[in-house]
């Protein structure tokens, strides 16, 4: 399962509100969607990295599932 955990991290140490996302570009909706744990597409991934210069590890993470 993907994990958006590591994003708001990187948003709370970069101090990166989701209004300065939303200022740059960012959909609302899509941000959202991500709270709310939902699949998002690669190009979502890349713009995440290009707004907050990080590595795609700082906005994602996988964790296996148990089942």
């Amino acid at each position: 399962m993907i994990n958006y955990a590591p994003l708001f991290q990187t948003m709370s140490e970069k101090k990166i509100t989701s209004y300065a996302l939303f200022k740059q570009g960012f959909s609302k909706a899509t941000y959202y969607s991500i709270r709310q744990g939902n699949s998002v597409s690669t190009n979502t991934i890349n713009q995440l990295c290009r707004l907050l210069n990080c590595p795609v590890s700082d906005i994602i993470e996988y964790i296996e599932e148990t089942q």
